[in-house]
């Protein structure tokens, strides 16, 4: 969890390296103003101070960083020459979107420029014969479903965000939703993507076609975060909105039990529309700030939607009423209409709003673990508020196991703040050792560089910086993030080692 301009040596608390002595970065400023003032509007080139504080940082908060200048371009003609530009004087460029994101990847950096693609936030072309949508990148997610539903349509990923989050940063980080364990993550909905290269030349990816000819590049620009290339404008699949959805709350007075009916449902062969799951303290802070009904003697609360036509889901419903049952569920209720359906799951869209009114700060991970592991995991999570003195609510993607606790602290106390970063280090890395992944839809962005140190070898790492160097031979495009140097993975590795934490598996390789 490190915000890194450079790769320094790693401190017990990795927050922002040191800025550049003022005389180099003020020198660097008028460089840069220089060359980019004639390519665009007054209005769209921000450098003083006070400007570009709104930039300094994404979603996650608790790391900040002052761009050196801020770039709004109107047009891609407007983003290729700034690109150019740049490349020219080897600055670096951070692409931001609507900066909703939660590991730090639009961080700017201390001597780069910041490419706010806000502007290109216009609805191109609905489809209602080939089912698509095409849209600029700083088009909100939801909005995308609302220009589909006078056609039927809608655009399936819905991330908590998506009030505010754009298409462009969900191709970022190949983000998910409530709904991605039956229509899938972002990957799985976008059929095209057309942006630019560093060096400021257009370039393409997939097609409106079923497929294209060469390398599938679709599915490596799909979650690059930023580095390989800019997202400027995006093809989108949508899906026929179902005749009837319901959804079901079942609640487990124990964590287990209700780990146990999550995987038992997909054992059964049903591939519901969601599958969550909050733990007792969310399921608390939630209710009290939205009243969704939630039982709130239970350990662990379930939601389970199933949509389709109205035979579909009453078959459904009843079997997963069947195994929820069998399960050891205390009580269950089934949405009676569309706006208790609606109901259950503001609570679980407002999960993160919730958890900022009980505490002044909140850190969200984000980690994939397989289904059968959700207790060990939530067990595994309560043992390490003991541990580091901390409160951890859990809210997250039970039916694939892609986790989000939000740990509680005050970012205002230094050593807080650093057992927060210890403590989500902590789940990151069990998440591992139970056989999943350090992230699910958040992106690795400066949060999870050192646990990238853990799940990927040295030769592995090797060959992410090998696509990195093939897309940007420079390093100028979101630089310090995502992937580890072996000089910072080495010097983690000692650390836990001197420590005597957590055995890492790759630590020998180091």
């Amino acid at each position: 969890m490190t915000a890194l301009l450079a790769e320094p040596a790693l401190a017990p608390s990795t927050g922002p390296a040191p800025e550049s002595p003022p005389e180099d970065r003020a020198g660097r400023q008028r460089a840069v103003v220089a060359a980019l003032r004639p390519l665009l509007p007054a209005h769209a080139l921000l450098w003083n101070t006070e400007d570009t504080v709104p930039y300094e940082c994404d979603g996650l908060t608790a790391y900040r960083q002052k761009p050196l200048v801020v770039a709004l371009p109107e047009t891609e003609e407007q983003v290729a020459s700034v690109l150019r530009a740049c490349h020219a004087l080897r600055v670096p460029v951070v692409a931001r979107g609507a900066g909703t994101g939660l590991s730090g990847g639009a961080m700017p950096h201390a001597m780069g420029v910041t490419l706010s693609l806000a502007k290109f936030n216009r609805i191109l072309k609905v489809d209602a014969f080939s089912r698509t949508a095409t849209v600029q990148c700083g088009v909100r997610n939801l909005a995308i479903s609302e220009a589909a539903a006078p056609h039927g349509l809608y655009y399936a990923p819905d991330p908590s965000s998506q009030i505010a989050c754009t298409i462009g940063g969900n191709v970022a980080e190949n983000s998910g939703g409530v709904h991605c364990l039956k229509y899938g993550l972002t990957l799985h909905n976008v059929l095209r993507v057309r942006g630019f290269t560093a060096e400021g030349e257009a370039v393409e990816f997939g097609s409106e076609a079923l497929d294209v000819p060469g390398l599938d590049l679709l599915s490596v620009i799909v979650g690059s975060e930023g580095m390989l290339a800019v997202t400027t404008e995006v093809t989108v699949k949508l899906v026929p909105k179902p005749r009837l959805a319901r959804c079901i709350m079942a609640s487990f007075d124990d964590i287990r039990k209700a780990g146990d009916a999550v995987a038992a449902v997909i054992a059964a062969g049903i591939i519901p529309a969601g599958l969550e799951m909050m733990d007792k303290p969310m399921t608390a802070a939630v209710e009290d700030f939205v009243r969704a009904g939630y039982d709130l003697r239970a350990e662990a609360i379930l939601l389970c939607e199933s949509d389709g036509t109205p035979e579909e889901v009453e078959e459904e419903i009843g079997r997963m009423l069947d195994v929820l049952a069998g399960a050891g569920a205390a009580r269950m209720e089934v949405s009676k209409d569309e706006a208790q359906r609606l109901k259950f799951w503001s609570g679980r869209k407002n999960a993160f709003p919730a958890s900022g009114r009980i505490s002044p700060d909140y850190m969200c991970m984000d980690s994939t673990i397989p289904r059968k592991k959700l207790a060990d995991i939530l067990l595994a999570i309560a043992e390490m508020e003991k541990k580091y003195q901390l409160r951890c609510a859990n809210v997250f993607h039970a039916g694939d196991g892609n986790l989000h606790p939000l740990i509680l602290f005050d970012a205002n106390d230094p050593d807080q703040l650093h057992r927060c970063e210890q403590f989500g280090a902590d789940i990151l890395e069990t998440s591992v050792a139970l056989g999943g992944t350090v992230t699910g839809e958040h992106g690795v962005g400066i949060e999870k560089l050192n646990s990238m140190c853990v799940q990927f070898s040295p030769e592995e790492r090797a060959q992410f910086t090998a696509v990195k160097h093939a897309f940007d031979p420079l390093g100028l495009l979101n630089p310090g993030k995502v992937i580890p140097t072996l000089q910072r993975c080495a010097e983690y590795g000692r650390m836990h080692v001197s420590k005597g934490l957590l055995p890492f598996p790759n630590l020998e390789r180091f």
